[in-house]
């Protein structure tokens, strides 16, 4: 049976793709949930004329997804997470999280679904990921999962930092003998 897809369908097409698929497919899963239609005369013209309007806007359409495929290439997003003593997420980062962070820092508005992780993300690091920004442009989005009270920092740079700290910090008999100091100062005036 050939349908006339009317959303994208993953493993099967794109909007407006004539595609081959087994009646019960069709008739039970595609149709019913207005994801297709059948591919007759009437729907085929129609399609036709839908197709023209649709090549017009596309290609105003496919420059503006390009600019956002080059602003995702260049950026690494970064998301926070909450993790226990090595290194392992609670939960994992999903595609909806991932959505919702590029619309945060890069302020590029991307559907969930067109969102692909190569790889389940449940340890902190960099990972990769494809957006499914147009039928011509596909967007790699480069991510870092870090840990949420580090507060982006790696380990190694905050222990450092404590070290820093903590060397920096006057010892208590400095403390002790400057107040000292400064008490009997105040008694001699």
């Amino acid at each position: 049976m050939e349908v006339i897809l009317l959303k994208d369908v993953d493993k099967l097409g794109y909007v407006n793709d004539v595609v081959n698929v087994k009646n019960g497919f069709g008739r039970n899963y595609l149709i019913p949930q207005k994801k297709a239609v059948i591919a007759n005369p009437v729907n085929r013209k129609k399609l036709d004329e839908r197709l023209e309007k649709d090549r017009a806007r596309r290609q105003q359409m496919l420059g503006v997804f390009q600019e956002m495929e080059t602003k995702l290439k260049s950026a690494v997003i970064k998301i926070a997470a909450k993790t226990g003593t090595t290194d392992k997420i609670f939960g994992s980062v999903t595609n909806v999280q991932l959505s919702a962070a590029v619309k945060e820092q890069l302020d590029i508005d991307i559907e969930r679904r067109d969102i692909k992780l190569n790889e389940d993300v449940k340890v902190l690091g960099v990972y990769t990921a494809i957006a499914n920004l147009h039928p011509e442009v596909q967007a790699v989005i480069n991510f870092e999962v870090y840990d949420d009270d580090k507060k982006g920092a790696a380990p190694a740079a905050a222990k450092a930092e404590k070290v820093e700290k903590v060397e920096a910090a006057p010892k208590a008999e400095e403390v002790v003998e400057e107040v000292v100091a400064e008490v009997s100062s105040e008694e001699e005036e």
